[in-house]
């Protein structure tokens, strides 16, 4: 018997291990998704600016629109997953995720790929906000590091570049169909008996009923119903600080500048043919799928700060290597050849850093009621910062220099080194409700300081 009931256990074990990975699978195909339609314009837009005869100001345009889009979406992603559920919104934006790509690998001209571009990026800011939410409130706490992200350069064909994002969102869509709401929406939603079930299947043989009611603990010390003015409210706002400012940071650093020029950063480093810069380019795409990899594995084991400090630290470098290359070389080979290195190292220290744990920190730091709301306006933050870094990238380029661009970065960089260090919690191994209480108990600190320094004052 005793034999029995360890093969039991044992199989249950699997099927929830099994579960967790598979439901992971799925929903992580929507960050690939916002990581492969973000980053495939940088090798189509040399063959889009060729073909269509494009300005500078309508280049950064047509880069940018998909960053308008994701802005929007962004802003009604987070309050719409807290209304209908994590799942149901993933499902409209495997959706438009998949018509947008059509759209945008068809268009006859520049004005019909911008429009397309904006619907890709409504689908794009829905993933950023559901996506990293739903992978944290199904995973168990020491797996939670979950984030995905993809770069991609290819050949002359850029309308099959675009195109080809159909076949993850048919994916996307079809395994969302299958998968289970979030089990703290369900109980949220008052669905009590299916979030059980759903626990029981992606936990195993863990007592779910102790899961349940911390869940509902964290419930009944929060207001009934999450709302924007509940962001402000003096236990949320440090959690709010944190998630905005590495929202902000995440882009004034400047990574999207490389995920979308790059070509055209190598080409001014150096490189003549747009077929070399696009084969650079496939390098550093290479080494931050490898190195996202490195940071999955590692970001439940490491911590979050302390790879987020160390690889901030290495953004700083690289980046004032670049800007400082730039500067004292003229564009050559060798100029090239060390930018190429540069962006390398700046892509893999980002990979490993403020790329995967922003995500990943904006999913697990809030309370319950208000996770959707507020890990939207962190998304929204971003995607606007993103816009305004993209739209001024090539204009900067024009007026100060390459050189002073990439300085420029660089003491950003310091600044978001600094940011988190100061600011930033360790949230490793704790469950989304442990994360809860730390902000209850550090409010609550707060305020039992304040009333002493009050009443010392008062004596």
């Amino acid at each position: 018997m005793p034999e029995q009931g360890t093969a039991a256990v044992s199989d249950s074990q699997l099927r929830g291990t099994r579960f967790v990975y598979i439901t992971a699978l799925f929903a992580a195909l929507g960050g690939l998704l916002f990581g492969y339609d973000t980053g495939v314009i940088s090798g189509a837009l040399i063959f889009i600016k060729r073909e269509f005869g494009l300005t500078t100001t309508v280049e950064e345009i047509v880069v940018s629109g998909v960053l308008l889009g994701a802005t929007l979406g962004a802003i009604v992603g987070g309050k719409a997953a807290d209304l209908f559920g994590r799942r149901r919104v993933l499902l409209v934006t495997a959706a438009i995720f998949g018509i947008g790509a059509l759209a945008s690998a068809i268009a006859p001209s520049p004005t019909i790929l911008i429009v397309s571009r904006v619907g890709l990026g409504l689908a794009i800011g829905l993933a950023s906000t559901n996506v990293p939410v739903y992978l944290s409130e199904v995973a168990p706490p020491h797996a939670r590091g979950w984030v995905v992200s993809l770069a991609f350069a290819g050949v002359e064909g850029w309308r099959w570049m675009l195109g080809l994002a159909v076949a993850p969102a048919l994916v996307f869509g079809a395994g969302m169909f299958f998968l289970p709401e979030t089990p703290r929406w369900l109980i949220r939603s008052g669905h009590h008996g299916v979030a059980h079930r759903v626990l029981v299947r992606i936990r195993g043989p863990a007592d779910v009923t102790v899961e349940i009611e911390e869940i509902k603990e964290s419930l009944r010390q929060q207001v009934e119903s999450g709302q924007w003015t509940d962001l402000l409210h003096r236990q949320v706002r440090p959690a709010l600080v944190v998630g905005l400012g590495l929202a902000i940071f995440q882009q004034i650093t400047g990574i999207n500048t490389v995920i979308y020029y790059a070509p055209t950063i190598l080409q001014a480093a150096g490189f003549n043919s747009a077929s070399g810069a696009i084969l650079a380019t496939v390098g550093v795409g290479v080494v931050n799928v490898a190195m996202t990899i490195v940071a999955m594995f590692l970001i439940d084991r490491a911590g979050r700060r302390p790879l987020l400090l160390v690889g901030i630290a290495g953004m700083i470098i690289t980046l004032s290597v670049l800007g400082l290359s730039f500067r004292i070389s003229n564009p050559s080979g060798q100029l090239a050849w060390i930018a190429v290195i540069c962006l390398m190292g700046y892509v893999a220290s980002f990979a490993i850093s403020l790329g995967p744990i922003f995500w990943l920190l904006i999913a697990e730091i809030y309370p319950l009621k208000i996770r959707g709301i507020a890990e939207g306006t962190a998304a929204t933050s971003n995607w606007a910062s993103n816009l305004i870094v993209s739209l001024t990238f090539l204009t900067l380029i024009e007026k100060l220099g390459a050189s002073s661009t990439f300085l420029l970065y660089a003491f950003a960089s310091v600044a978001s080194w600094l940011f988190a260090y100061y600011f930033v919690p360790e949230t490793k191994g704790r469950t989304l409700e442990q994360i809860e209480a730390f902000w209850r108990a550090k409010h609550q600190a707060r305020q039992t300081a304040a009333r002493t320094r009050q009443g010392k004052l008062l004596l």
